[in-house]
């Protein structure tokens, strides 16, 4: 199966390079953007096949995947809608903001699929959102599903929770870097190499995701769970609270998804 990516930018890039992690030939991706300088390297170092235009893209690819900055994306949609008009033909959009009715007023009434991956997907971690204009037990829709099962955990999402959504998972990564580097720096205060403060923090989120994802408690049991009365977990936990960790991290995301519709 050859998978086509128009526009190779950063998060293009992430998917690609988690697909090879996964196991997916470089031969069998094929890429087009419109500055051949900026990714030319990166096919060449993954060997990936490097096509002359997006109709190529489109004609020889089994799934699409538009990856392009949104003011464009309408235009190369008319550009490969010749091309892409197959029923065996899959068109994964990660564009933001554009919708699945906005793609098949274009195009047509053809398989299209709305996607919305995080950058884990570059170390087979990533969590994506995907809505489609038909079942995705369907094919060519579990052929798009599969894909990015590939690269991380999906989720079928409806498209007006797609902005809260992108808030949470999208933009999050780089909130949970802030607060790891938050912890680190708080070990270096008290005498830990930052290398090491890091690792520590590192590794304690992680694990602490792994367990709400895997134990039948939710997090607030979990907190429970860590919390020994009178115990020094609890001091540190009424500390943050008090200075407003809950009501930041919900402003935060207040604000992402308030940036995200103009508003």
């Amino acid at each position: 199966m050859k998978i086509g990516f128009i526009g190779v930018g950063n998060m293009a890039k992430a998917i690609i390079i988690g697909l090879i992690k996964a196991g997916v030939s470089g031969t069998d991706i094929l890429v087009h953007s419109g500055h051949l300088e900026h990714y030319e390297a990166f096919a060449k170092q993954n060997q990936l096949a490097l096509e002359t235009s997006n109709e190529e893209v489109a004609k020889k690819a089994d799934v699409v995947v538009l990856a392009v900055k949104p003011d464009i994306a309408k235009q190369v949609l008319t550009d490969i809608k010749l091309e892409v008009n197959s029923a065996d033909k899959l068109v994964a959009s990660v564009v933001s903001g554009l919708e699945i009715a906005e793609m098949q007023a274009i195009i047509g009434d053809w398989p299209i699929m709305r996607v919305m991956p995080n950058v884990n997907v570059e170390i087979n971690e990533g969590m994506t959102a995907l809505a489609a204009s038909g079942p995705l037990t369907d094919s060519p829709f579990n052929i798009g599903k599969n894909i990015f099962e590939k690269v991380g955990k999906v989720m079928e999402v409806s498209e007006s929770d797609f902005t809260t959504f992108g808030a949470i998972a999208g933009s999050a990564p780089a909130y949970a870097y802030f607060f790891i580097d938050a912890l680190s720096r708080a070990g270096v205060k008290y005498g830990l190499t930052k290398q090491a403060a890091t690792k520590i923090a590192a590794q304690v989120v992680n694990g602490s995701a792994k367990m709400v994802l895997e134990a039948d408690d939710n997090p607030a049991a979990l907190i429970d769970k860590v919390s020994s009365p009178g115990g020094t977990t609890v001091a540190g936990f009424l500390a943050m609270e008090e200075a407003g960790f809950m009501t930041s991290v919900v402003k935060g995301i207040d604000a992402t998804i308030a940036k995200e519709k103009g508003e």
